[in-house]
């Protein structure tokens, strides 16, 4: 094609350069990538120490008869999940091996069986949220890495 007949406005006739091509593009999206993911990561990582020193507040301690973390302190997912689960073999006994909704209304344990499900759904709240935190966090370093590696591509792009 003719000089003349290039469609180009013609200041726009050069070969693309560092300032305008696809690896600085690359290297752009790269930096973008890698902060996104660095802020996951700072977000995961307080939301989980967050969620474990409200749960640590509570002065809540795993029963003595846990099948694990006897008499340990409930303040992470772990420590949780066996305190809800020994709460419901507790309920289950009191209620004699009946749901809060399967027991009678007038039946006189009906309130400590409601109060033990509402306490082991508080408990397994926090066990989600300190799953979906360490999953941000993964993410983010995923993220972090995905970055850095488009990064050095748009590097290598870039003449």
């Amino acid at each position: 094609m003719a000089d003349d007949q290039d469609p180009r406005p013609a200041g726009r006739r050069h070969a693309p350069t560092e300032r305008h091509g696809p690896g600085r593009a690359v290297r752009r999206m790269g930096l973008l990538v890698a902060l996104v993911g660095a802020v996951f990561v700072v977000a995961g990582i307080a939301t989980y120490v967050v969620v474990g020193v409200t749960l640590a507040d509570e002065n809540i301690t795993v029963s003595d008869d846990a099948a694990y973390f006897a008499g340990d302190a409930v303040n992470g997912p772990f420590t949780a999940y066996v305190q809800a689960d020994t709460i419901a073999k507790h309920a289950e006994k009191i209620a004699g091996g009946k749901t809060y909704a399967e027991l009678p209304q007038d039946d006189p344990n009906r309130d400590s069986v409601m109060t033990a499900s509402f306490l082991r759904a508080s408990l397994f709240t926090s066990v989600v949220a300190f799953g979906v935190a360490a999953l941000v966090t993964v993410l983010g370093l995923v993220l972090v890495g995905l970055g850095w590696a488009l990064r050095k591509i748009g590097a290598e792009l870039t003449p």
